[in-house]
């Protein structure tokens, strides 16, 4: 049924009115603006790893000083805490910034200098897997070395980097032939990271990518 000529005016006018209230009040909340760290944060997961890192860092500055620095920078600290540092969450969206973090407020607690690119750099390096698997199998360790699939150099800046063996486990597979794997990988490595490089850890990872077991290089 058709409203009356005379009325449409009207109801038009009181549904326009109704409407314009609507949209002030559904449109309230979205005119505040978020505010530039807020936007960066969501936009840049690096930059909220690299701001985890500088917690931790100013922590272990107040706590330890100057012989903070040289552990955690020189011996490496801040690399290998970036495997077990919180939120994991936040610092696996970039475990290099996190380390960069880190290094930059335990040295001295001030000189911040933020990242303006994701930091962590993934590599293959299919070269180191053969020469690991032509060592295994001289030396026992043939059946393990199979179950890697990719060798990944993961570069956490420009000096920092991690071996990460890609395998073919899974998180219910024998913990002895990871364990296995990875003492002998450990052996074998020798150390020898390059004038400019340097390795602190091999990771063991399953299929589906997640951290089996980890060793100091």
């Amino acid at each position: 049924m058709h409203a009356p000529a005379r009325a449409r005016p009207v109801r038009l006018t009181v549904a326009a009115a109704l409407l314009g209230l609507i949209t002030v009040s559904c449109g309230g909340g979205s005119t505040t603006p978020k505010s530039p760290a807020s936007r960066t944060t969501a936009e840049h997961g690096y930059e909220a790893a690299y701001d985890a890192g500088w917690r931790e860092g100013e922590r272990l500055f107040k706590d330890g000083g100057k012989g903070a620095g040289v552990r955690e920078v020189v011996w490496g600290g801040c690399v290998r805490r970036s495997l077990t540092a919180q939120p994991h969450n936040v610092v696996e969206k970039d475990r290099g910034a996190w380390v960069l973090g880190c290094k930059q407020a335990v040295g001295s607690g001030t000189d911040r200098h933020p990242p303006t690119r994701w930091v962590t750099r993934r590599e293959s390096d299919p070269d180191l897997l053969a020469r690991f698997r032509s060592w295994a199998l001289a030396n026992g360790a043939k059946q393990p070395a199979r179950q890697i699939g990719q060798v990944v150099l993961v570069h956490l800046g420009d000096r920092d980097y991690d071996v990460e063996l890609a395998t073919a486990y899974t998180g219910t597979s024998a913990k002895a032939g990871v364990k296995q794997l990875a003492d002998a990988f450990a052996t074998w490595w020798d150390g020898d990271d390059g004038d400019n490089a340097r390795a602190w850890n091999l990771i063991v990872s399953a299929r589906d990518g997640k951290h089996l077991i980890t060793r100091n290089l």
